[in-house]
């Protein structure tokens, strides 16, 4: 009897080791399902989140190339200019000049100011290396002149004068390019400058804004 009351002890505690395994095996696949599950929500917000990113990246580019090529507002263009070094005066037919035959020594233009007005056949070799060239006349407020000249010396390839025979108080030239404002407060002169130094327009890109004329 005795032995028999064992076996059965025996049976039981098989039994019970047995359900424990066939738990513990339950828990390990919801485990596995559950991991599964969560690196499937992990990899698919992970691709998403990237496609939204290139999405986003590329739109921003694409409204930043599409600025880029759009004109500044009021603006001129001029096309068909010659590039002659030449040593005498040149008759340009716009005031101040945008381009065409020009000195062959360029006014120094990196972010350089002058009180008194310059050589304009000079100025001229300057827009061709990618300068943009802001002019004055004495309509321009004091404070607006100060404003220009700050925003000039802090940025390379420009240079700025006065200019008495131009119509607008203040001129900004690239080459081929001009635009008129009555205001240093115009926020188009920021976007002139941001498009024209050594921008696209430029015949001679990355040419020296230095070494140069400076009287």
């Amino acid at each position: 009897m005795g032995s028999a009351k064992t076996k059965a002890q025996r049976e039981a505690r098989r039994a019970r080791i047995e359900e424990m395994r066939r738990a513990e095996a339950a828990r390990e696949r919801r485990n596995r399902v559950i991991t599964w599950t969560l690196s499937g929500v992990i990899v698919a917000g992970v691709i998403g989140g990237g496609w939204y990113f290139v999405q986003d990246t590329n739109k921003k580019e694409a409204a930043r190339e599409q600025a880029a090529a759009a004109p500044v507002k009021g603006e001129k263009t001029y096309k068909d200019l010659g590039r002659n070094h030449v040593t005498k005066q040149v008759d340009y037919k716009m005031s101040p000049a945008v381009g065409g035959d020009h000195h062959p020594g360029w006014m120094n233009c990196n972010g350089d100011v002058y009180d008194k007005e310059i050589g304009e056949t000079n100025a001229v070799h300057s827009l061709e290396h990618g300068a943009v060239w802001v002019t004055y006349t004495d309509k321009a407020a004091d404070k607006d002149v100060d404003a220009l000249k700050d925003k000039v010396q802090k940025t390379p390839y420009t240079l700025m004068s006065p200019y008495a025979g131009q119509s607008s108080p203040i001129t900004l030239s690239a080459w081929g390019k001009q635009l008129n404002v009555d205001s240093a407060t115009d926020p188009r002169i920021q976007q002139f400058l941001d498009k024209y130094v050594q921008g696209e327009q430029t015949p001679e890109p990355g040419a020296a804004c230095t070494g140069g004329v400076s009287t």
